[in-house]
């Protein structure tokens, strides 16, 4: 039996990473794989039986002592700890091929060594910029940021591009600039699996080797999704509330059209975006984090999807959900966006950051026939099952092991659609 082993920094769905994390494991489990993981500790986690190799929790931000903050710092840029308990693990389980997803800055880029060393084929998965980007996004206070191209990580420090702290974008510099001069990455993974050809191309602009990446694009289970083609009376924007992800520009944009915008999403915006909301006399309303039923519910009512990013954004899963539940996407020009919509059939683009232009277009899609809004629809469904199916990203994958020398059968579960 094949034996995947699974690397990521949290235990839990955090994010559109960590879901990948589960969703690869238990995709290959389904195939008849046997599945281990390796992760940190996190109040947060979902309990399994691999906790016991498990790392310590790092976090920044938290309230940890002086000597435990040196500590935690000498981690993030190098883990004794990980190391030994990633040892520990591969002695026991014996995997076949490792997955890496995100490991930075909780388990650290020094467990890859460890990988090569016991002789396990290694992927990773770059779900963000980080192994070009010390912060990850190519983003900081000021906007968009390339200022670290060609290994100036200094400039991570001058602009305090971590959390905006000093302390905490040091660190982050000591351990790009360490792993860089090792060539941790590039000498101990053997393929990178890239979801957009933005994110592919920003590499290999950066200096990586095109050779070392292979283009896996998402996918999302359309069978999961009952498609609503019937177009509702608002917009719907979901996401976390931060500025990067352009909500501020959403909410400015609804009121400036006229147009009713429902939020579904939490974070360090809410009491920001809900004060414009209430004073802004528009049609705007805040409805907390949102999962299962009641936002599949809220995504079969609105008109159209809005993803008003303003950040190098990779593959976006949010898109990939919308098409499947029949719904029409009004997108961010900008990262990988643009590669997943077609103007006109499943969507729409319009300049990132621009108010104007995004209100010019909710405007007009609110004036749309509902004939031309469920024709969109329908063809976001059907672009979705056919270029972002389960059996293309198996097939991607099964190619990518399969040179390594592991192979990963050509069966997909029930109801899946065929590999193509």
């Amino acid at each position: 039996m094949s034996r995947l082993l699974s690397v990521n920094s949290y235990h839990y769905r955090r994010g559109g990473a960590d879901v990948v994390y589960f969703e690869h494991a238990e995709l290959l489990e389904s195939l008849g794989w046997r599945n281990a993981f390796f992760a940190m500790h996190y109040p947060q986690n979902l309990p399994t039986e691999w906790s016991r190799y498990f790392v310590d929790e790092v976090q920044f931000g938290h309230n940890y002592s002086i000597a435990e903050k040196i500590v935690k710092a000498t981690k993030v840029i190098y883990s004794f700890e990980a190391q030994r308990k990633l040892r520990q693990l591969i002695a026991d389980y014996k995997p076949t091929i490792a997955h890496i997803h995100n490991i930075y800055h909780h388990l650290s880029p020094s467990i890859l060594p460890v990988l090569r060393k016991a002789g396990i084929p290694t992927v990773m998965t770059a779900h963000d910029l980080k192994i070009a980007c010390p912060n990850n996004r190519m983003l900081n206070s000021t906007g968009i940021c390339e200022r670290c191209k060609g290994g100036r990580y200094y400039e991570v420090v001058r602009h305090r591009c971590v959390q905006e702290s000093l302390a905490a974008s040091a660190i982050v510099a000591v351990e790009s600039t360490l792993h860089g001069f090792l060539n941790t990455y590039r000498n101990n993974v053997d393929k990178i699996l890239v979801p957009s050809r933005f994110f592919l191309e920003k590499f290999v602009d950066w200096g990586w080797p095109r050779e070392i990446f292979a283009h896996v694009p998402n996918y999302v289970d359309a069978s999961k999704f009952v498609p609503s083609y019937e177009p509702g009376g608002y917009f719907l924007y979901l996401g976390r509330l931060f500025e990067p992800k352009g909500i501020l520009t959403a909410v400015r944009a609804a009121i400036a059209a006229k147009v009713p915008l429902k939020v579904a999403g939490a974070g360090p915006l809410e009491a920001q975006v809900r004060q414009l909301a209430q004073t802004s006399g528009g049609s705007v309303e805040m409805l907390g984090y949102r999962t299962g039923a009641d936002l599949r519910a809220l995504i079969g009512g609105c008109r159209a999807i809005v993803l008003p990013s303003e950040i190098y954004e990779n593959a976006p899963l949010s898109i990939l959900e919308g098409f499947a539940a029949g719904k029409p996407v009004i997108g961010a020009r900008i990262g990988g966006i643009p590669e997943m919509m077609l103007e006109g059939e499943n969507g729409w683009l319009y300049e990132s950051a621009n108010v104007d232009a995004l209100a010019q277009k909710m405007a007009a899609v609110q004036m749309l026939p509902e004939a031309k809004i469920i024709a969109m629809g329908r063809f976001a469904r059907n672009y979705v099952e056919q270029n972002f199916s389960l059996g293309r990203y198996l097939k991607g994958v099964s190619q990518v092991y399969a040179d390594l020398g592991v192979r990963v059968p050509q069966v997909l579960p029930a109801n899946n659609y065929e590999v193509v």
